[in-house]
């Protein structure tokens, strides 16, 4: 990520758009996803909620966010 600049505001979208409603009034008082949410989707990508993400993922996906941004426009 931190060599992709590109990327980043792209990361910053993604990271509210899938933060929980409320989060700003629940500590730790940051925008992250619904554990249920993240639960689910590590679940249908890699067959285990308690995997994490694997890093090349995470940039294949926020790539697939900036072009579908760009289609959609």
């Amino acid at each position: 990520m931190l060599a992709r600049p590109w990327l980043w505001p792209v990361a910053v979208r993604q990271g509210l758009a899938l933060a929980a409603p409320g989060w700003w009034r629940r500590p730790p008082y940051l925008p992250r996803p619904d554990p249920a949410y993240l639960a689910f989707r590590l679940e249908t990508m890699y067959g285990d909620r308690a995997r994490p993400p694997v890093p090349e993922d995470v940039v294949v996906y926020l790539q697939w966010c900036r072009m579908h941004r760009r289609v959609l426009k």
